[in-house]
């Protein structure tokens, strides 16, 4: 292994010691239904039931615990749009120490409001983390405060490598770790410690397609970065310099995953593990669907690292996967204007065991003639058979059936 990393195998020993006490050693769960669904033996990581929902409170305990007083007396500043501010300033509020944050002004209130609760200083400035990190160096300048960087530190980076210290005491048989990649602290720690207790394990990074930033660092590519993904936790377009080098060395893969899958894993961890899952904390599992013959019959621990999902995109995401299983289906039908259609389309769907979720009238639509009327009606079904069978029915009953498609377009002709 590298000698020339930032931390070694001793520093996450250490910060195992130091953080104990403080942070949540989290459990290590089988997952029987997401391995049913990958054919692997899979075990997650519950990082999502620390204090503030996520890994990040490992490092950030780690680094505060390690200054001296007077830096305590002065205090700590740190740049973040999420998990990285809550731990900062939760755990500072804990040990007495003043903490400023620097967020985004694009930062969701919800998370602003989350990190003011727990005593912090709020300053908002920049478009982006970037903006933001120089504004928060400006003022640890200017006012002697101690600056906590989210990955590129190395008391972070051996806080953070807790995690694997922790999944392979418990389960030593596994084969691979599959880890979210930002900016690399995560990976870092958790690769040093792995491979120390563990030599022949397979380290895997996953990062958003849209946010390939280590995968260009390693491959020498020029992959566009940016846009608007759902793991926000691991949209960093600047990689570590201090967690690049063990990246290299250490990191046999870096797969990209797209927003579909993203999404599936999201829903796949609250419908199936019954855990809530953000984007960057599915991102594990999103590889494992992309290609589910790489990991079949392989024992894989996955890293749910953080479950700071907003309640209102989970319930999107939820419905959105019923739409794509074909669970949730809206039909266009078309029949005379008469007294009692509506009861009779109404029964039609009860004695198919369809439940009606909406229902509306249409009596304006030009392709519809002067004495019809259209339907819209949003079904629940079994499955995609069921779906179809449904679809078959109301053909033989005259109503003409368009399916209308999440996109919103009707298809003409069945």
């Amino acid at each position: 292994m590298g000698s020339g990393f930032a931390i070694s195998f001793a520093d996450i020993e250490a910060a195992a010691r130091t953080i104990e006490g403080h942070v949540l050693k989290t459990p290590l769960m089988p997952a029987p239904r997401l391995s049913a669904l990958t054919g692997a033996e899979i075990f997650v990581k519950h990082e999502n039931m620390q204090a503030t929902a996520s890994f990040k409170e490992r490092g950030a305990v780690n680094k505060l615990r390690s200054l001296n007083d007077d830096e305590k007396r002065r205090g700590v500043i740190a740049m973040s749009a999420g998990n990285h501010a809550q731990a900062v300033a939760y755990h500072a509020r804990r040990f007495g120490i003043p903490a400023t944050i620097v967020m985004p002004e694009t930062t969701p209130l919800v998370k602003i409001e989350n990190t003011r609760a727990y005593g912090a200083e709020i300053v908002l400035f920049g478009e982006t983390l970037y903006e933001s990190a120089q504004k928060a160096r400006e003022i640890a300048a200017e006012k002697s405060l101690v600056f906590v960087h989210p990955y590129d530190d190395a008391a972070v980076m051996a806080g953070q490598g807790t995690v694997a210290l922790e999944m392979l005491r418990e389960a030593p048989d596994l084969d691979m770790l599959l880890i979210p990649l930002g900016g690399g602290g995560l990976m870092a720690g958790n690769a040093i410690a792995a491979k120390a207790l563990k030599p022949s394990i397979e380290m895997i990074g996953i990062e958003a397609a849209l946010f390939p930033s280590f995968h260009n660092a390693v491959h020498g590519t020029e992959m566009p970065i940016g846009g608007a993904t759902l793991a926000e936790g691991i949209a960093v377009k600047t990689v570590g310099t201090q967690t690049l080098p063990v990246i290299k060395e250490l990191v046999s893969d870096i797969v990209l995953v797209g927003e579909d899958l993203i999404e599936r894993a999201v829903n796949a961890y609250a419908t199936l593990q019954h855990t809530l899952a953000e984007g960057a904390g599915a991102a594990g599992l999103a590889a494992m669907l992309k290609e589910p013959e790489r990991y079949r019959g392989r024992k894989v621990g996955l890293v749910l690292c953080g479950g700071n999902i907003d309640p209102r995109l989970l319930a999107a995401i939820m419905v959105r996967e019923l739409e794509r299983e074909q669970r949730i289906a809206a039909f266009r039908l078309t029949a005379s204007d008469r007294p009692g259609l509506l009861g009779k389309v109404a029964s039609l769907f009860g004695a198919l065991g369809a439940n009606i979720l909406e229902v509306s009238h249409g009596r304006l639509f030009l392709d519809v003639p002067a004495k019809g009327v259209t339907l819209d009606v949003t079904v629940e079904t079994r499955d995609e058979a069921h779906t179809a069978a449904i679809e078959e029915a109301l053909r033989k009953e005259g109503f003409a059936p368009r399916r209308i498609y999440p996109r919103g377009l009707a298809e003409p002709g069945g």
